[in-house]
């Protein structure tokens, strides 16, 4: 399988410090098509900025995203960073305030790089698997200079039921380290499962709407008929009472 890492180019995003805050000189900076940002980290001090909205929302766009290596332009002075939080408009999606991160070009750092396979693998043109991706990115760990865009991986020479495993991508072990466990799958080719049908007695049965079981109030029916026996009692006990006295007068 023919692999490679590729490397982003430099990339650049003009910032400009700015001195007063709140949020009518946030929507002041939205409307000149920039955004309030926060640069930190590092050896050196917080900075407050006005960075270009567009390029911001590019790398965020772009595959490597917030694990981008940039340069923040100030005034001709360039600091690597990368975008550690953002936050953005929930309606329109616009980007509402961004920090970024600086980073130390001789610290090596962990980051997650997305796999992307090309070609149609054997096992799905001539043995009629399917071809399945189960992960789409590797943590790995190098110095910011060294972090790739991504890892493009040709599968296809895979074959039915074989896999591409995180151990499996071709890595410059010199400049990167892989931290995801080598026996990952990345993606594999599988047989496509065909549910066996059942027989018609079994589907018919399935379907059928079961009868509703039968509520038999039996309490209420003996507390109504207990009562009933009372009521009925009664009149019978006082025609004896009567009975009674008028024997006793007699």
């Amino acid at each position: 399988m023919a692999q490679k890492a590729e490397k982003p180019e430099k990339i650049v995003v003009e910032g400009a410090p700015r001195s007063s805050r709140g949020k009518n000189e946030a929507r002041r900076l939205r409307q000149t098509g920039k955004v309030p940002a926060v640069l930190y980290g590092g050896k050196g001090q917080s900075i407050t900025l006005a960075v270009n909205a567009k390029q911001v929302s590019a790398i965020l766009r772009s595959e490597t995203g917030h694990n981008t290596l940039f340069q923040v332009d100030l005034g001709g002075k360039h600091e690597p960073a990368i975008l550690k939080d953002w936050l953005t408009d929930p309606i329109t999606g616009k980007l509402l305030h961004v920090d970024l991160l600086r980073v130390a070009m001789d610290v090596r750092m962990k980051v997650m790089v997305p796999v992307h396979t090309f070609g149609e693998p054997a096992g799905v043109k001539v043995q009629g698997g399917v071809f399945e991706v189960v992960t789409r990115e590797v943590e790995i760990e190098c110095l910011p200079a060294d972090i790739p865009t991504e890892f493009k991986v040709d599968v296809s020479g895979l074959m039915l039921n074989q896999q591409l495993r995180a151990g499996d991508l071709s890595i410059d072990t010199t400049k990167l380290k892989l931290l995801t466990e080598p026996e990952r799958v990345l993606a594999h080719v599988v047989m496509l499962k065909v549910e066996e049908e059942k027989p018609a007695e079994a589907v018919a049965a399935e379907t059928a709407t079961p009868a509703e079981p039968e509520v038999i109030k039996k309490g209420k029916k003996e507390v109504e008929g207990e009562e009933g026996a009372e009521e009925e009692a009664k009149p019978k006990a006082e025609k004896s009472e009567k009975s009674d006295k008028g024997e006793k007068k007699k």
